[in-house]
């Protein structure tokens, strides 16, 4: 799902590391409270999970790659803030070191998968956790996911230097990654429904405000 360099029309490219920008800053903001001592190695440790997890990557038709996000999970363990911090450290730490995703694509990859993919996820924890938490994770994993992938193939679709228009991009993107997404949505409520019943002291709490 890491959108490279040379997919995207410099407007559109722009366009998201504005947005992008306006959420981690807004991110950084309400997440000061939230990363305390205890807090700030959990984050550490999250993001070199999810580091290693999206190291695996398969090349999929009329897209970019399929591979696992893990941004529902970031969001259900920190919260929606630390999350997204801990996906942007991962996505850029990715671009600039490893050239997975390009530089110019960093926005768009960082609201794709460190904003889409963890709010998303996280909400959708919320909503559905009192009913179970084994199921609202599992759907927190494959929703976050599935709509990270469409937004990704909206972005390309949109952008008249790809080969592709979004007839095929958004139907591609979302098909595999919804596919996928059946996976990363067990595994989701695997490690959630683990840490619930062994640690539940370091779940994210509902948020005040």
């Amino acid at each position: 799902m890491h959108i490279p360099d040379g997919f995207l029309d410099l407007d559109i490219a722009f366009a998201f590391y504005i947005l992008s920008g306006i959420v981690l800053a807004i991110s950084i903001i309400k997440a000061k409270n939230d990363l305390s001592d205890r807090k700030a190695p959990l984050v550490g440790m999250i993001a070199a999970s999810i580091f290693a997890a999206q190291m695996l990557n398969w090349p999929i038709p009329g897209g970019t790659s399929a591979h696992f996000v893990g941004g529902a999970l970031a969001g259900i363990i920190l919260g929606p803030f630390a999350g997204c911090i801990a996906m942007a450290s991962v996505l850029v730490i990715q671009a600039l070191v490893f050239a997975d995703g390009g530089i110019t694509a960093l926005g768009a990859n960082i609201w794709n998968m460190g904003i889409v993919s963890v709010f998303v996820g996280y909400y959708a924890f919320k909503l559905l956790e009192r009913r179970s938490v084994f199921v609202a994770s599992a759907i927190a994993g494959w929703l976050g996911i599935t709509l990270a992938a469409i937004f990704a193939g909206i972005e390309i679709g949109l952008s008249s230097s790809f080969d592709y228009s979004i007839a095929v991009t958004v139907p591609v993107m979302g098909i595999w990654h919804g596919l996928l997404g059946i996976v990363e949505g067990f595994v989701t409520a695997g490690v959630v429904s683990y840490i619930a019943t062994s640690r539940p002291d370091i779940l994210e709490k509902p948020a005040t405000g």
